[in-house]
């Protein structure tokens, strides 16, 4: 919590706190601090509305015991780093219902709650914004700049060549200005399946840059009621 100081500085009032008496700036410390949590809940509102996060996820509501191959620790470790002030990447790899895009779904909606800028959403989608654009190059630029992007189901979708490179473009200027994420079906000798194999090897070593690649094994979790 922010004191009077901190207070008066964040929100650029120009006259002096010594100028108030105890009783005055009691009343304004607690005035201040309210508007100011105010301020930031709105703030973090409005980022999970433009996230593209369709349904709040957190970890501690993932069922970790019900596939035990997948790296908890490894999970936990990357949330131990500086993923939100340094830019790095996390590529989680596994089958469809393992569970990947609840993590990664989590992991943005954490930034959301401590004020990043954050996109998540399909690669599906993204190529589909692509074609929409009308400047494809202005896209390319939110998405390189975003401080959080995760690119969910890379595999699933086989994009055109252009749309391949632009991925690429998006990748590679994310490298030293935002943390990427990505989900996947696919280990990444098989993406050649979806890309060329030069895109997909370019795509891949920039992930690699300042990344941490996690593989996700077990049951569907989607198919648990059939059991």
């Amino acid at each position: 919590m922010m004191d009077l100081y901190e207070l008066w500085k964040h929100f650029r009032l120009l006259s002096d706190t010594d100028g108030y008496s105890p009783e005055e700036r009691e009343f304004l410390g607690k005035f201040l601090s309210r508007e100011y949590a105010l301020k930031e809940q709105k703030k973090r509102e409005h980022l999970l509305r433009m996230s593209g996060i369709k349904r709040v996820k957190l970890l501690s509501d993932f069922n970790w015991a019900f596939n035990p191959k997948i790296p908890r620790e490894k999970v936990m470790e990357f949330m131990q780093t500086d993923w939100l002030q340094k830019p790095c990447n996390l590529v989680l790899i596994g089958p469809s219902g393992v569970g990947k895009s609840h993590v990664a779904s989590a992991l943005c909606y954490d930034a959301v709650t401590k004020g990043r800028q954050t996109v998540f959403l399909t690669l599906f989608d993204l190529t589909a914004k692509l074609m929409k654009a009308r400047s494809a190059y202005n896209l390319i630029d939110y998405y390189a700049k975003v401080p959080v992007l995760c690119l969910d189901e890379v595999g699933y979708v086989m994009p055109t060549r252009e749309h391949a490179d632009y991925l690429f473009q998006i990748v590679s200027k994310r490298v030293e200005m935002g943390t990427t994420i990505v989900t996947t079906n696919l280990i990444p000798s098989q993406w050649g399946k979806v890309f060329d194999s030069t895109t997909a090897s370019a795509i891949l070593d920039r992930l690699s840059m300042n990344g941490m690649f996690l593989t996700f094994e077990g049951k569907s979790y989607r198919n648990r009621k059939g059991e």
